[in-house]
């Protein structure tokens, strides 16, 4: 079942084409999106183009007799959990800024009472005309928000302020939105989820360590998407940069080693194991009693051993019906190395991301992920971690549903 559900609203501007592929991007995001046009926009993009990808009727006028509900406006805006409009002209916004509702789009806008996101696209002198930004400035105290227009070349050949946001941009904007909004959703009642956060570090003396860039976001997501789900959820966290968070309880582990005893004492309890955490592969042999005096040397030589597999092993010891997921960062042949990991450690599920992308990895509030079980891999674009989070819900849900 789709996670959210969108209006997309296409207006008569030259960047109509675009919402092409934020439509699409949203559906890899997993959001059902259905598709209104007003007559203008579509002089440049026929609505044949939206119906054979979105497998549903565009509406174009409620009286139009090929439309099969003629009340489409009202069904249609109360079905959506976000209206978003793209591109948005100046006219479109004059008419939602004024409420007049003399097409299906405007009379949409008027009936729904979900959240409205605008991406305007326009010639800078109308950007900049005192009537549009009185209008926008209406639209946004009424609580619509905006993707905010960038600085480019213009369909007619001038340079400013007014070309369409990029489509990534308006894609991770949309789902922020709808992701800060939550979700009511119960269906993990009943799963008790034991999740491993952050990185570990690992001591050279009493002062240094080794240790990664996890901050924790990505596991911490997964924790809140969890519980709002209705999961009971245990959070076995290393060093993080960000705080948990409410309604879970949270073990701190410094070291792999401490997190495998962790992880192992609760593991009985659980019945889907996440492994997010960053765990150091290797810690110092022999790490120091008193800090290592620099005083004459020109090098350091550490003896390496591994740490404990917590992955793998909480997958070689599972009980019952438990659901094992893994994470894996790569930089390079990022699904491959992803399901040699699924297949070798016998996991259920694997979340593979290249790290070296803009707005994937460590630090980053947003990722790109590739969803792999032993039959399936589902890509994904950029999109913030806590909707990646329920993306992977989503599949362990299915998951569990198969063991059925």
């Amino acid at each position: 079942m789709a996670r959210y559900k969108i209006g997309l609203g296409v207006t008569g501007g030259i960047a109509a084409y675009k919402a092409v592929e934020v439509m699409r991007q949203l559906q890899k995001a997993g959001c059902e999106v259905r598709v209104a046009m007003t007559r203008h926009a579509t002089e440049f993009v026929r609505p044949l183009t939206f119906r054979a990808l979105t497998d549903s009727h565009v509406i174009v006028d409620d009286y139009d007799p090929e439309n099969p509900d003629p009340i489409a406006h009202i069904n249609f805006s109360q079905g959506i959990d976000l209206l978003l409009i793209v591109p948005a002209t100046a006219n479109i916004i004059a008419k939602f800024a004024s409420g007049v509702a003399d097409d299906f789009l405007t009379s949409t806008y008027l009936a729904s009472m979900a959240p409205v996101l605008i991406a305007p696209a326009m010639n800078t002198t109308m950007w900049e005309q005192p009537a549009t930004q009185r209008n926008i400035a209406q639209l946004r105290s009424d609580g619509v928000k905006f993707v905010e227009p960038v600085v480019g070349e213009l369909a007619c050949k001038t340079v400013g302020t007014g070309k369409l946001e990029d489509v990534e941009n308006i894609v991770r904007q949309a789902l922020d939105l709808l992701s800060a909004r939550g979700t009511t959703s119960t269906d993990l009642a009943g799963e008790r989820f034991l999740i491993t956060v952050g990185g570990t570090r690992e001591a050279i003396d009493p002062v240094r360590f080794i240790s990664n860039h996890s901050s924790g976001k990505m596991g911490f997501a997964m924790a809140e998407a969890a519980a709002a789900r209705g999961a009971d959820v245990t959070v076995v966290a290393g060093v993080t940069s960000v705080e948990p968070p409410n309604s879970v309880k949270v073990i701190r582990a410094v070291s792999a080693a401490d997190m495998h005893k962790a992880v192992m004492d609760e593991l009985p309890n659980a019945t889907v194991f996440v492994g997010a955490a960053a765990v150091a592969d290797y810690a110092p042999a022999n790490a120091a009693d008193a800090k290592i005096k620099k005083d004459g040397r020109d090098t350091l030589t550490l003896e390496l051993k591994k740490t404990p597999d917590i992955l793998g092993e909480v997958a070689s010891k599972r009980h019952g019906r438990l659901i094992v997921v893994g994470f894996a960062a790569e930089t390079n042949d990022v699904v491959e190395f992803a399901r040699s990991k699924l297949e070798k450690k016998k996991l259920d599920i694997v979340v593979a991301n290249d790290v070296s992308k803009p707005g994937a990895g460590f630090n980053a509030d947003t990722n790109i992920v590739s969803i792999l079980t032993a039959s399936d891999t589902e890509d994904f674009p950029v999109m913030p971690k806590r909707v990646v989070a329920d993306r992977v819900c989503d599949a362990i849900k299915r998951f569990r549903g198969e063991l059925k």
